[in-house]
C-alpha cells in the first residue's frame, strides 16, 4: 500500500487533484461517504456533481491504479470515479479489494462501482462477498452496501440473485437481525446512480 507523504510525488498530486479538491473543510471524500452529497440540504450540489462527473471522465486509469493502491479515503473516491464512468477494466481489481475488505468505508465505493457496471460478472462478484461475509456475525463490514447494489442489478438486469439471501431464514436474516434495511439501501443506490446520470441539473 502507498501512503501519502511527500516521497511520493505522484500520489500526493492524484490525491490534490481527485479526493481533496478545491477549498472548505468538507473534502470530497466526506461527501462521498454514504453518498452524502445527494443529500437534500447539502449546498451546492449542482457545483460538486458537475465537477466529480468531469473527474470521472478525464482521470486517467493510471492516476485511479495510483489512488486504489492508497489508504480509504483515495480508494473510496476511485470507486466513485470508476463507477461513474463505469470503467469495466476495473472490475476484477475492485472484486480483490471488496473481497479482501482491508479498509474501512472503502467498500461502499467498490459496492456502488459494481451496482454501476451491472453485469452478470458484477452479480457474481456481489454474490460471493456476501456468501463469505454474510455467515460472519463478527463482521459489520458493507453487506448493506453489497446487497443493495445486487438487489439493484437484480431489477435492471431481470434476475432474481438475492432472494435466496433474503428468504426467512437466508443468511442475510440470520446476519442483519432486524438492523438494516436491504431495499432502502438498494433505493439509495438507485437514487445515485440515477443523479449522476442525470448530471448538475437534478440538483
Amino acid at each position: 500500500m502507498r501512503y501519502p507523504t511527500e516521497d511520493d510525488p505522484e500520489l500526493m498530486e492524484a490525491i490534490r487533484r481527485y479526493v481533496t479538491p478545491g477549498k472548505g473543510a468538507v473534502r470530497r471524500y466526506l461527501r462521498l461517504l454514504g453518498g452524502q452529497f445527494a443529500r437534500r440540504d447539502e449546498p451546492d450540489k449542482a457545483t460538486f456533481l458537475r465537477a466529480l462527473v468531469d473527474d470521472a471522465h478525464q482521470i486517467t486509469d493510471h492516476e485511479l491504479g495510483v489512488l486504489l493502491d492508497c489508504e480509504w479515503r483515495s480508494r473510496i473516491t476511485a470507486a466513485w470515479l470508476i463507477g461513474i464512468s463505469r470503467r469495466h477494466q476495473f472490475r476484477e481489481r475492485l472484486r480483490t479489494m471488496l473481497l479482501a475488505s482491508e479498509l474501512v468505508y472503502a467498500g461502499q465505493g467498490y459496492c456502488f462501482a459494481l451496482a454501476r457496471l451491472g453485469t452478470e460478472r458484477d452479480a457474481e462478484i456481489l454474490i460471493a462477498y456476501l456468501d463469505h461475509y454474510l455467515p460472519r456475525d463478527d463482521c459489520q463490514y458493507d453487506q448493506p452496501w453489497a446487497l443493495g447494489a445486487l438487489l439493484h442489478i437484480d431489477e435492471r438486469r431481470g434476475t432474481n440473485h438475492a432472494a435466496r439471501f433474503l428468504q426467512s431464514d437466508g443468511l442475510w436474516q440470520q446476519w442483519a437481525q432486524g438492523r438494516f434495511d436491504p431495499e432502502g439501501r438498494k433505493k439509495r443506490i438507485d437514487e445515485l446512480s440515477s443523479y449522476v446520470d442525470k448530471g448538475p441539473d437534478l440538483a
